[in-house]
């Protein structure tokens, strides 16, 4: 089983920023475990989905080819819960880059029938693990990428990002762009 904490992306521009949302219904198993009588999206669940909207924004400016792993929350806060029948809104944008990774930071904001509210910021730090030689990346016995490439582009089209995402110059990310498999 695959655990998506980002059902869909709203916004998404290569090399910049990302916004996805996540949707709780009080259907959702994950969500009665945490307190005994009060549903909630759980916090570590929030970090979750946080940590895979940052991260699919930032293995886009390595063409989705090299290995970008979480390697630490560097700050992480939360504010309030997140409640069956609300939304969360997670907006990621990308901050320093370096060799080794690079930093993002991400708030997520929740959203129902009672309004908006902050419910959780954090900064993220991503170790980029290899630097798209498939070679070293064998010999220091990393696997050549993390995701099968006809699952990474299911996920990438089924969330919506090659709907809405635009490079920085306007122009449409397309699949094939970044070698991976066209869907019909």
């Amino acid at each position: 089983m695959r655990w998506f904490w980002v059902d869909r992306f709203t916004e998404y521009v290569a090399g910049s920023h990302a916004v996805g949302v996540k949707g709780v219904s009080l259907s959702d198993e994950f969500i009665h475990g945490h307190w005994d009588i009060y549903p909630a999206l759980p916090n570590s669940l929030v970090a979750e989905g946080m940590a895979q909207t940052a991260g699919l924004l930032l293995s886009e400016v390595y063409g989705f080819r090299e290995l970008v792993v979480l390697a630490k929350f560097t700050k992480l806060s939360f504010n309030t819960l997140v409640r069956p029948g609300e939304s969360i809104e997670y907006r990621a944008e990308i901050g320093r880059r370096m060799d080794a990774g690079a930093q993002c930071t991400v708030v997520g904001t929740a959203r129902g029938a009672e309004g908006e509210r902050e419910q959780a910021t954090a900064e993220i730090f991503f170790a980029r693990l290899s630097s798209g030689d498939p070679e070293a990346q064998q010999a220091a016995g990393l696997p050549s990428r993390l995701f099968d490439p006809e699952d990474l582009v299911r996920w990438l089209h089924t969330t919506g990002v090659f709907r809405v995402g635009v490079r920085a110059d306007g122009s449409r990310m397309k699949p094939e762009d970044y070698g991976l498999p066209v869907l019909g």
